[in-house]
């Protein structure tokens, strides 16, 4: 005799399901806080092998020894990134001075216009060297702790370049290693599973750093037509806050806009608005669909909470980290619907090995 209705017992089963399903991310994410120094570089070092796949492939058909085409491409990747860092690095430098004294026109003007109201901004641009020195002040008590922060960001990025390495000259073994730890009977799910979830980190990250290229080249050019200074280092800001979407993009946007209000005016700050939405209009309604279209689509706010929930865990890496790897779950959640939504697996359907 059941004591409980059908309805009900399937959803406490369902409740249970969920908990355990909660518990079980909550001790992954844990366990990863926990072991950073040991996930982290694994996480960029897979992000950094989804970038640079096609190019190692490219050599490897080439008829390059695997090793010397992983090595090249590291090495490639390098010298793109060190030259990138120089260059973000240099612009930001040359052009921070008048990047910050434009902010602070910016509030200046807030508080002429707006009264008591502004007080507040104007007051913040004014105290900025005085927040800045108690800052460096604190920072300074503390440079112990500093340097080991910086020689552990220096290990993982050495880490993760090597994993970087290794995962591209063995990329060849990965679905037979997958395939060899496979519970029995399941070897075809967790390859195409796998294969998914990477396909969709390559596609997220391929297409991210061609829009991101190409925002900060369009919204660039913009600023240098309406003559708003710092322009360069505008742009950079774009490219890098392209990595966090929406949010990176809304950001870097409003402190163009406010540096071209507080340097040219009220009409140059309306035209910088219109490149900024220009470019926005682009990139959503012509190049995500044309550079992304093979990639696993989020809605936007999936990718707000997961922005959300990526800084609450891990601050600005976190924020980088989670939506690609809130893509590669979509990935595997799709995977697995599109192969048990008309009852069992069919082994035919499993993917050719690369």
């Amino acid at each position: 005799m059941q004591i409980l209705p059908d309805p009900v017992r399937r959803f406490a089963a369902w409740c249970a399901v969920i908990l355990l399903f909660a518990g079980v991310v909550y001790v992954g994410v844990r366990l990863c806080s926990e072991l950073r120094t040991a996930v982290v570089p694994v996480l960029l070092a897979l992000l950094g092998t989804a970038l640079l796949g096609p190019l190692h492939r490219r050599l490897v058909r080439a008829k390059v020894n695997r090793s010397v085409a992983a090595g090249l491409t590291c090495v490639a990747v390098v010298a793109v990134v060190g030259g990138a860092v120089y260059i973000v690095v240099a612009a930001l430098i040359d052009t921070g001075d008048q990047i910050v004294a434009s902010l602070k026109d910016a509030a200046q003007g807030v508080a002429d216009h707006f009264g008591a109201a502004g007080t507040s901004l104007d007051d913040l641009a004014a105290n900025a060297k005085e927040l800045l020195t108690k800052f460096g002040a604190t920072a300074a008590s503390n440079v112990i702790s500093g340097v080991s922060v910086v020689g552990e960001s220096i290990a993982i990025a050495v880490l993760a370049l090597f994993l970087v390495f290794f995962f591209l000259r063995d990329s060849h073994l990965a679905a037979d290693t997958l395939r060899a730890i496979a519970p029995r009977g399941t070897a075809d799910t967790v390859e195409a599973m796998a294969r998914r979830a990477f396909d969709a980190v390559e596609g997220f990250m391929r297409g991210t750093t061609i829009i991101a290229l190409i925002d900060a080249v369009c919204i660039t050019v913009g600023l240098l037509v309406l003559d708003v200074p710092g322009a360069v280092g505008l742009g950079a800001l774009v490219f890098v806050g392209a990595f966090i979407p929406y949010l990176g993009a809304f950001i870097s946007g409003a402190v163009a806009v406010l540096v071209a209000f507080a340097d040219r005016g009220f009409v140059i700050a309306l035209w910088a608005l219109g490149v900024v939405l220009a470019v926005q209009v682009l990139e959503g309604h012509v190049l995500q669909p044309m550079i992304q279209s093979r990639t696993v689509q989020m809605h936007p706010a999936v990718v707000m909470l997961a922005i959300t929930a990526g800084a609450s865990v891990a601050g600005i890496l976190g924020m980088l980290l989670a939506v690609p790897l809130t893509a590669a779950a979509f990935g595997v959640v799709h995977e697995l619907r599109s192969r048990y939504e008309g009852g069992e697996p069919s082994e035919a359907a499993a993917p050719e090995s690369s």
